[in-house]
């Protein structure tokens, strides 16, 4: 029987609803999580999406790296994250560039091959340096009270604030690194999720790329062990255990900012109130809930494509294993030239002609994810994330437009193998391609996330009115726990660490 009052209600059961729930139920409050969906997690879950195919898809979110270590010893996560020995892999031509984590000497020997020389390589060692020192100082800042600008400038030091938070990493890029490739490379973190140019004056690239090399102190992307299912299962185990309740099948339909929260399930519509209440739900949600005005939605940019493949596919170099190359970041067509002309395009309402793209072999990691049986046949996972495929291009024709990505994005990735990657497809037993592929506006539909906007919104600086938590809301008794918070985005559990600890005041 649920109560008619609570010190706090979490609207929303995704990760951060979770991590809110866990904390605030471990201090002693009576706590109320409400999850539109038949289960927990969100974006953050695994999947057998394939009938008779006994393989757990990441099948949204997919890798973890902002994720603090402090989160999971504090709340005694039962989870491994586990490091990929390859960070990356870029095919060029006939050869490839390989970042391997376990040998310098083979990377080096790699960027001697593709650029000719050790220029790019030193200036690759300059800035990954730069960003690692970033990573160091302003990762245990994202669970403490917002530093404001000045601070967080004193905090990183005059050259990283120069080169990262005031001039468009674009510009940046190309006058550290003279290869085409390299600079690619560099710039893909800057773009995931997010359809901008890296030269704009605005800096949102910047704001991306900041967020994707300063995870936990480090900026190393982790498989999670059993899929992103076992984050999200491991953190519902831990607010349940802490006394939390979770709800789920309940839909919020209503916000009174003095504290009511109305919901509907199968047994009617009902009404809680809380002393708090948390939103895990994106802004523009939130904002609806609360009775405001009809904002713009916001514009996510990807292209997700989920595979099981009976085989890896075979490479053009000769120089590099297939289970290195996938075994981290595969990187499609995505050097500096391919991803302005892919912006062009999209942004004049094209699909690009050769669509930038990166792809993830997690069984490489974890074969736990594949049945003994697939993992004895020598079946794999993969999962590709395409870049500059923002929700405008879907919205006209979905169905259309989604092939037509599908089959550009496919054609882009078979022009970098030595074979097409659908004859590497593995077959469920009804004889369908273990393939699928979802659109921003796919996720709008299935998920409820308007834009399909993976971040909720845009990403925000890291910094902000010095002693907030960047969870406020213009409601003193609600608060925002979602990846819309500021320093919200990807699987880190940071804006619901920091919105348990507002509201604990």
């Amino acid at each position: 029987m649920l109560r008619s009052r609570y010190d706090a209600v979490i609207v929303g059961g995704g990760h951060n609803g979770l991590v809110a729930a866990a904390y605030l139920a471990r201090a002693g409050r009576r706590v109320l999580v409400l999850e539109r969906l038949d289960h927990v997690g969100g974006l953050a879950v695994s999947a057998r999406a394939f009938p008779g195919v006994d393989a757990r898809l990441s099948r949204y979110s997919y890798l973890v790296s902002l994720l603090p270590s402090r989160i999971v010893t504090e709340l005694g996560l039962r989870i491994t994250l586990r490091r990929r020995r390859y960070a990356s892999y870029t095919p060029v031509g006939e050869s490839g560039l390989l970042v391997d984590n376990g040998d310098a000497a083979r990377t080096a020997a790699s960027f001697t091959r593709v650029t000719g020389g050790t220029g790019e390589l030193d200036a690759w060692r300059r800035f990954y340096a730069m960003t690692a020192a970033v990573a160091e100082r302003v990762a245990p800042t994202l669970l403490e009270p917002l530093t404001d600008r000045a601070a967080m400038r004193r905090l990183v030091g005059d050259e990283a604030w120069r080169e990262l938070f005031e001039r468009p990493i674009g510009e940046v890029v190309d006058e550290r690194f003279a290869d085409d490739t390299v600079r690619g490379v560099v710039l893909t973190d800057a773009l995931i999720g997010t359809f901008a140019d890296p030269h704009d004056a605005g800096l949102l690239a910047n704001r991306c790329l900041l967020y994707h090399v300063i995870g936990d102190g480090t900026g190393d992307w982790n498989v999670p062990v059993g899929g992103m299912g076992a984050v999200s299962g491991a953190l519902a185990d831990a607010a349940l255990a802490a006394g939390a309740e979770i709800l789920t099948g309940a839909e919020v339909f209503g916000i009174d900012p003095r504290g009511e929260v109305a919901f509907r399930d199968a047994s009617g519509e009902h009404t809680v109130s809380g002393e708090r209440i948390l939103a895990g739900v994106p802004p523009v949600v939130l904002d609806r809930l609360l009775g405001g005005g009809a904002e713009p939605l916001p514009e996510g940019s990807q292209l997700k494509v989920n595979m099981v493949l009976s085989r890896l596919p075979r490479l053009r170099d000769p120089h590099v294993d297939p289970a290195a190359a996938f075994g981290g970041t595969f990187h499609i067509n995505e050097g500096r030239r391919d991803l302005a002309r892919a912006y062009e395009e999209a942004s004049a309402g094209r699909i690009p002609s050769l669509p930038p793209a990166e792809v993830y072999c997690h069984s490489l990691t974890d074969p736990s994810i594949l049945g003994p049986g697939l993992r004895e046949a020598g079946a794999h996972t993969m999962t590709l994330f395409g870049l500059y495929m923002p929700a405008g291009l879907f919205r006209e024709d979905p169905e259309g437009a989604r092939e037509a990505a599908l089959r550009a994005t496919l054609a882009s990735m078979d022009r970098v193998l030595a074979e097409p990657v659908e004859d590497c497809l593995l077959r469920a037993p009804d004889g369908t391609a273990c393939l699928e592929v979802r659109t921003p506006v796919d996720l709008e539909t299935e998920t409820g996330l308007p834009g399909g906007h993976i971040f909720h919104r845009d990403l925000s600086w890291p910094y902000g009115e010095s002693g907030s938590w960047g969870v406020e809301t213009g409601f003193e008794r609600v608060l925002l726990c979602g990846a819309g918070a500021r320093r919200g985005g990807g699987v880190s559990g940071i804006p619901g660490h920091n919105a348990a600890m507002a509201a604990l005041g």
